[in-house]
């Protein structure tokens, strides 16, 4: 027998907290544009929407390649990749968000510095091009990096789980019709994978529009960063983080519904 699933809107069926927030929104953005102070504080702060759409959505792209790759390597038979990848995974999600931001911005850039200019020392010597130097590497880069690393590790067990979730008489029917492996995990394996995969995904893509707050401490010119600078500015610390937080419930609830309408597409598509 099928389970059935409860509407969005819990036992009443109408998403009343949508609309409360909703409601808040309009109300909250008709201060911002009747309100002088509130219409100066946007628009500062609004610069940095760019910068932080454009880390999350570089940084996560990153993180679902690297991510895979660790989770490929988790399942692979031979048991070293199994080891460093599990290492990897490990380590990765052991270290504080914060903490691996600092330690890729401020020790894995000058190191990165130090081993492209050693080996290139013969050209370099010759002329033929320049030596590196550490401020050559954007802080908007090593912050991007550092996000695509620390997302990677957790993105790689939702793979895994993922791709463990498929029926194993399915891969023997596909190894029976004489598929080769990486024709079984395009065709097979990956597609029923990703139906599994795509919730806890959605949430980690959320997770990054928040966690990408972190770049600010870098300097980074994001909504967090153009905050912090307007406020210590105009000590108007109230106007300016209601802003800042209203701007990141607008992303994030708005990606949210976007991303479970994704999902329930996606589900109908299966049950069909």
């Amino acid at each position: 027998m099928a389970l059935q699933t409860l509407p969005e809107g819990g036992r009443g069926g109408f998403p009343w907290w949508l609309a409360a927030l909703g409601a808040i929104a309009v109300a909250l953005a008709a201060v911002i544009a009747l309100n002088g102070l509130y219409t100066q504080v946007f628009v500062t702060i609004s610069k940095g929407i760019g910068v932080t759409v454009f880390v999350t959505l570089v940084a996560f792209a990153l993180a679902m390649i690297l991510g895979l790759a660790i989770a490929l390597l988790g399942l692979s038979d031979a048991r070293a990749l199994r080891e460093i990848a599990r290492f990897y995974i490990e380590v990765i999600r052991g270290i504080p968000m914060l903490v691996l931001l600092f330690y890729i911005a401020f020790v894995g850039a000058p190191g990165f510095v130090a081993l492209y200019n050693a080996l290139m020392s013969p050209a370099i010597s010759a002329g033929l091009i320049e030596a590196l130097q550490v401020r050559d590497v954007s802080l908007m880069w090593r912050a991007v990096f550092a996000l695509t690393i620390g997302y990677s590790a957790f993105i790689a067990e939702i793979f895994r789980a993922g791709i463990q979730s498929v029926d194993k008489g399915q891969i023997e029917a596909a190894k029976a019709l004489g598929l080769t492996r990486v024709q079984r995990f395009r065709l097979v394996v990956f597609p029923q994978a990703l139906r599994v995969v795509f919730p806890p995904l959605s949430n980690d893509f959320v997770a990054m529009v928040k966690d990408s707050s972190l770049v600010s401490v870098l300097g980074v010119a994001d909504i967090t960063q153009m905050g912090k600078v307007y406020a210590s500015g105009s000590f108007r610390f109230f106007e300016t983080y209601s802003i800042v937080a209203y701007v990141y419930l607008v992303l994030t609830i708005g990606l949210s519904l976007a991303l479970r309408g994704v999902e329930k597409r996606m589900r109908r598509k299966f049950v069909r």
